[in-house]
């Protein structure tokens, strides 16, 4: 039976802006209150979907979240008409305004952590919507994601669906960001890494101090009891504190992981020859790859500036893989010779592609931010809402969509402008009509 790998990608929301919401995220610092372009931004998005596509890739998409989120403004005592409420919300608590019109669900890296069907207990493919408890912004995401996954993966023989989990920092959550799966095939067992920044329970365990740990332990433990996970085929990691403390606040900025290959940086975890080893013992074969970048070669900041690890690794059709980086990486000059130098090593790595993903990048997301992995067989495939997965045709009809639909800027002032309400619903009405997902809305309810 074949399997594939499949990419789905989230669409940048119509109220793509630069607020500087995420702290520990040194690029969404950097460039806060600058002036956003949404119609750039979801056309770079785009344009990435279609050159994998063309590649040969299974590339699918996923529906942003319905913003400004006026239903939690509310919750948080402004009232009146949608209109008052944006209004009185933009007067009173401006960057409660600017976290209710977050597009960040654009990194659908956060969005889930998915288990395939043969790594599981039923042999079905599991998610789990992320909580995202550590950033408010990102805490409003989970319900809707949830009923959007359900809505594209559709079928109870072949899926699993739970609820995220709870709403405290105990159990934080941020998904795929911190989990890589390695095999020798996408269709045979491997194993997953599930990464954390700290011990929730127990404080004596190292943490960082600067920056805060997103992601416990505890969730990691919580995530493969429910995808039916064991000890041979779950390994929790714990990301070292230092590189947190420098602006590491994913482990998917310092590593990333495809079939056979972990590419990481040097000081990516905690006891690193220690996580190595375990994972040699629990991969089980000579065919694993594990490429580590050190910090002579490149440097933790070089390598957030450039969103080195932050890049995508895909199996192409040939076999050969290639890195899916942005072209940041490639104008940066000791980041561009190491990846020119990559490709010459006898890895399975043969080809590095860059990508204009500057929109997304600005506000701290590269490549691997934008992508949600998800391993099926040909029949899970089948059973995927097909209207979800990217054609020439698909991209044709969203590219027609964002032109009518998104805005050229957007600044603090738009954000503040009731009419973009109006014109974000309208855009997601015609958006789930185009990928037949239904009423995922609460306006549409």
């Amino acid at each position: 039976m074949k399997y594939v790998e499949a990419n789905f990608d989230g669409l940048v929301g119509p109220t793509h802006n630069y607020a500087g919401l995420s702290v520990g995220n040194v690029a969404s610092l950097n460039n806060a209150a600058a002036v956003s372009n949404p119609r750039a931004a979801v056309k770079q998005g785009l344009s990435k979907m279609k050159a994998l596509h063309d590649m040969g890739m299974t590339q699918g998409v996923l529906a942003p979240q319905e913003r400004p989120d006026v239903y939690t403004l509310r919750r948080l005592g402004f009232s009146g008409s949608d209109a008052q409420v944006i209004q009185q919300a933009a007067k009173q608590a401006p960057a409660l305004l600017m976290a209710c019109c977050s597009a960040s669900s654009m990194w659908t890296a956060n969005a889930a952590t998915v288990s395939p069907s043969a790594d599981t207990a039923d042999k079905r493919v599991h998610f789990t919507p992320a909580n995202l408890a550590n950033k408010f912004h990102r805490s409003l995401e989970p319900t809707t994601t949830g009923r959007i996954l359900q809505r594209i993966f559709d079928s109870e023989q072949h899926f699993a669906h739970h609820q995220h989990l709870p709403d405290n920092d105990l159990f934080g959550d941020e998904g795929a960001a911190n989990h890589t799966r390695l095999c020798s095939d996408y269709g045979t067992a491997g194993i997953e890494l599930f990464v954390f920044g700290k011990h929730a329970t127990d404080l004596s365990k190292p943490a960082p101090s600067k920056f805060p740990a997103r992601h416990t332990l505890e969730a990691c433990q919580a995530v493969a009891r429910l995808h039916g996970l064991n000890e041979s085929n779950a390994l929790f990691i714990q990301q070292n504190p230092d590189v947190i403390d420098q602006g590491v606040f994913h482990n998917d900025v310092i590593a990333v992981g495809n079939g056979n290959v972990l590419f990481y940086h040097e000081q990516a975890f905690a006891n690193s020859s220690l996580v190595i080893e375990e994972i040699k013992s629990k991969f089980g074969d000579s065919s694993l790859y594990l490429i580590e970048v050190k910090t002579s070669e490149v440097s933790v900041q070089e390598a957030i500036k450039s969103y080195l690890f932050n890049t995508q690794i895909i199996t192409q059709a040939n076999g050969d893989m290639a890195i899916i980086a942005p072209t940041e990486c490639q104008e940066h000059p000791a980041v561009h010779a190491y990846l020119s130098e990559l490709v010459t090593r006898g890895t399975p790595i043969k080809q590095v592609h860059y990508f204009d993903v500057k929109q997304s990048m600005q506000n701290g997301g590269g490549p691997a931010c934008l992508r949600l992995r998800v391993a099926l067989s040909e029949q899970e495939l089948a059973a995927v809402n097909q209207r979800c997965l990217i054609s020439d045709t698909l991209f044709a009809q969203l590219n027609e969509w964002a032109d009518k639909y998104y805005r050229d800027q957007l600044s603090f002032a738009d954000l503040a402008d009731p009419a973009l309400l109006t014109e974000s619903r309208e855009a997601l009405n015609g958006l789930t009509n185009i990928l037949n997902l239904g009423a995922v809305y609460r306006f549409q309810s």
